[in-house]
């Protein structure tokens, strides 16, 4: 059915990135759109973007198909973290099963460039099992849930850098900082040769909020093991906010 010009298009974005807070800050404001940002609800104090906001999870593909109907849904927007595969898995099925169109916002992940040492795993524990073998003090930027693996290495020592108070299991010998990016590249420079780091760890998320740590490591020569990102569901994909944009105005003029 043809959408009339004074019909808003209803938009859930699924976010928890800086991409997704931007893209409500620029369709919240706009008569044509009724935008809901849909939160994991995984930390306390989430940055809240513009708008109308859900928080908490669905309760699978069959509480998203619901959600989709109750609120007359047009269009998805998945601009989750690239590391939120199952969020991600079931809106693919939730659109397919619900005939509701989808597009992926997936941020283009870092590159390797001259100066770069990185290990590539497919896992959180092929990359604690390897950093164990390449250091002795490790620092760890993979997140607050996911550190279990790391508990097992007594003789290694970590700094661990996340936004909140990181879940149990945590490593014998570690030390944490609780900040939120993005960061200097100068400072990320600092804070390694000030606690004598001899690994990076972190997931391939891109973008440029926490970019720095990996210019850091390259810049001193500190190897980084990098874990890959989730196989992502196959469906119509760009990899900015202006593109996205464009495909909604797009979308919109069609329906």
């Amino acid at each position: 059915m043809r959408l009339s010009p004074a019909t808003p298009c209803r938009i859930l974005i699924l976010g928890g990135t800086s991409e997704a807070m931007e893209l409500a800050a620029h369709l919240s404001g706009n008569r044509e759109f009724g935008v809901i940002s849909s939160l994991a609800g995984r930390t306390a104090q989430p940055r809240l973007p513009a708008g109308e906001v859900r928080i908490g999870s669905f309760g699978g593909v069959q509480g998203l198909i619901d959600f989709l109907s109750a609120n007359a849904i047009d269009l998805v927007v998945d601009a989750s973290h690239p590391f939120a595969a199952r969020i991600s898995s079931n809106a693919a099925k939730a659109c397919q099963l619900s005939n509701v169109t989808l597009l992926v916002l997936e941020r283009p992940q870092w590159s390797p460039v001259a100066g770069d040492r990185w290990y590539e795993v497919q896992d959180m524990g092929s990359a604690a099992s390897l950093s164990a073998e390449l250091g002795r003090r490790l620092f760890l930027t993979v997140g607050r849930q996911d550190l279990a693996q790391f508990a097992a290495f007594p003789r290694v020592w970590f700094l661990i850098r996340s936004i909140e108070m990181p879940d149990p299991p945590l490593p014998l010998q570690h030390e944490i900082l609780l900040r939120r990016g993005p960061f200097d590249p100068r400072e990320e420079m600092t804070l390694l040769q000030e606690h004598r780091i001899d690994v990076l760890v972190s997931k391939n998320s891109g973008g440029s909020a926490t970019y720095s740590k990996i210019v850091a490591a390259r810049e001193l020569g500190i190897p980084v093991v990098l874990v890959k990102r989730p196989l992502q569901p196959v469906a119509c994909c760009v990899s900015s906010t202006s593109d996205v944009l464009a495909w909604i105005s797009n979308f919109k003029s069609t329906r």
